[in-house]
Formats: structure tokens, C-alpha cells, sequence
């Protein structure tokens, strides 16, 4: 819980894009110390420049957050810089569909790298500054946000590798909380889960590393990449008002974030099939026509 963010040091990954772009101009007008971590150097630029014309001090990192070398280095310089962060946001991630035996083990490796991997480095590298600022002053707080997302408190189909990555983080996030509060009262943590928001998550192979290129994409995948465009760009909540929902989040000590409260639906229907040993009930119960349209492209010969 942080009541008061004038001042103090914010750490944003995949910041120059999507919530972590806007979390970090919601950042600056509230005059905080901004370190903008992204992948993408021109959208890094972009971001560094706007920031430092609002008036904060920035430390601008091109990272790969799924690198555990180049992350512990980002701590380094994050210590020295501004010493220990008072919220850090792990937001950076990358999204990939289709079947889930379709998908190579370059996706296993690029997807859980990112939006697994990234958010452990963080966690592992930002939580024992921030302890142990909080041990040196007793008026000292600090927040840790994961971005997981409604993917990971549910498990729609042709999108397997992006489930598994999310629900890792949701269940990273809540055992960092339970871990957190066994050791201090100083430091909270929070998970966020979006639902279709435009961030820019559904063009994630631009920065897909050289090394862990993809093969030609499957037809499943090809199918997911169409229906996922169409849901983020049909999105009505903006990637702004989440990232004003994740600042409401810490200043109130909430663990959870959602951007679509009325998702929930779906995430009560599932615990209802795990607590009464159902199968799992069709994710597209509430729209058959949208269900019919997928296994019809599936099944096509």
C-alpha cells in the first residue's frame, strides 16, 4: 500500500506500450521517479522523451526481462540510481495461440521466457531491496503488481501456452502475497487480470527474439491471431483506465485488479465445475455461434 507516490521510484516492464506506457504517465504526473524498461528501443525513446518532458526523472533500459543476467544488472543500476523501488510493475508479456500441441518448443520457451520468466527475475531482483529498505525505516512501503490476466483464472481454447503462462503468474502473485505478509507489513503485492484491452500484446511477434523464431504459423494459430485482433480491437476499456485501476489498487492494498468485473462469471463457473468434479463447461456457452465458427475452421479439411 502506497498513499503518497510523489517522490518515490516506480520500475515499469513493457513500458513503452500498452499499461506500462500508461502506467508510467500516471507515474509522472503524480511526480514519481520512473526506470522504463521495454524491449523495444524506439518505443523506449518514445516513452523516455515523454516522460522527462512531463517533468520525471527517467532511467530508460532496453531489457530482455526474460534474461536473468540482464535483469539483475537492471537492479544494479535501479539501486544506485535511486536505491530500492517503491512499486514495481512486472507487466511486460507476449501473447501466442493455437492448439497446444501445435506449438513448437521455440513458443514454449519465447512465451514463458517473457511472461513467466520476467515476472520471476522481477521478483527475485526488485523484493529483497525493497525488504530491506523497509527494514532500515519503518515508514518505508512498497507494492509489487504482476500482470497475468483473465487467461490466467480460466482456460479458453487455442490459446493453451498463453493460459499456462498466466496462470503461473496468478499463482506466483498470490503465493508472493501469502510469502510477503509472513515477513513484513511494509511490502503488499497485487495481480492484475485483463480482459481484451487494446495494449498492443496481439502484435508481440515484432519483438520476437532471432533465436527463438517461430516456425510458419499453424493454421490453429492463424485462427487465434485473427479471433484474439478482433476481441482487443473491439475492446470498449482502455489500456489508461487499467493503469489507473492499478494505481487505485496499490494506494488500497487490493490483491486483485480486473478490468472487467463482469468476466468474473466465467471464473465462477469454473470453480462451480472444479468443486463439483464436472467437466469443464463449454467456454462458449453464452455464444454458440462464436463456438460453431471455431470448430467449423478447425475442422475443415
Amino acid at each position: 500500500m502506497i498513499d503518497n507516490f510523489a517522490g518515490k521510484t516506480a520500475v515499469l516492464t513493457g513500458a513503452g506500450s500498452g499499461f506500462g506506457l500508461e502506467c508510467a504517465r500516471i507515474g509522472a504526473r503524480l511526480g514519481m521517479n520512473l526506470v522504463l524498461v521495454d524491449v523495444q528501443q524506439d518505443a523506449l525513446d518514445a516513452a523516455a522523451a515523454e516522460m522527462q518532458a512531463a517533468g520525471a526523472q527517467v532511467l530508460a533500459r532496453k531489457v530482455d526481462v526474460s534474461s536473468a543476467n540482464q535483469m539483475e544488472q537492471l537492479a544494479a543500476e535501479v539501486a544506485q540510481r535511486f536505491g530500492a523501488p517503491h512499486l514495481v510493475f512486472n507487466n511486460a508479456g507476449v501473447g501466442a495461440g493455437g492448439l497446444v500441441w501445435e506449438n513448437s518448443v521455440k513458443d514454449w520457451e519465447w512465451v514463458l521466457g517473457v511472461n513467466l520468466m520476467g515476472v520471476v527475475h522481477g521478483v527475485r531482483v526488485f523484493t529483497p531491496l525493497m525488504l530491506a529498505a523497509a527494514k532500515n525505516d519503518p515508514a518505508w512501503r512498497g507494492h509489487i503488481v504482476n500482470t497475468a490476466s483473465m487467461a490466467g483464472l480460466l482456460a479458453p481454447p487455442n490459446m493453451g501456452i498463453y493460459n499456462v503462462s498466466k496462470h503461473a503468474v496468478v499463482s506466483l502473485s498470490e503465493t508472493l502475497y501469502q510469502d510477503l505478509s509472513l515477513v513484513t507489513d511494509q511490502v503488499g503485492a497485487s495481480v492484475l487480470c485483463p480482459y481484451f484491452v487494446a495494449t498492443g500484446i496481439n502484435d508481440s511477434q515484432r519483438n520476437r527474439p532471432g533465436g527463438l523464431a517461430g516456425d510458419k504459423p499453424t493454421r490453429s494459430q492463424l485462427i487465434g491471431q485473427a479471433m484474439t485482433d478482433k476481441a482487443v480491437s473491439s475492446g470498449k476499456v482502455t489500456a489508461a483506465e487499467v493503469a489507473q485501476k492499478v494505481f487505485d489498487a496499490v494506494a488500497a492494498n487490493q490483491f486483485y485488479i480486473y478490468s472487467h468485473p463482469k468476466a468474473i462469471g466465467a471464473v465462477q463457473t469454473r470453480m462451480q465445475d472444479i468443486l463439483q468434479a464436472r467437466n469443464p463447461t463449454d467456454p462458449f456457452a453464452d455464444k454458440p455461434e462464436l463456438g460453431a465458427q471455431l470448430r467449423a475452421a478447425l475442422r475443415a479439411e
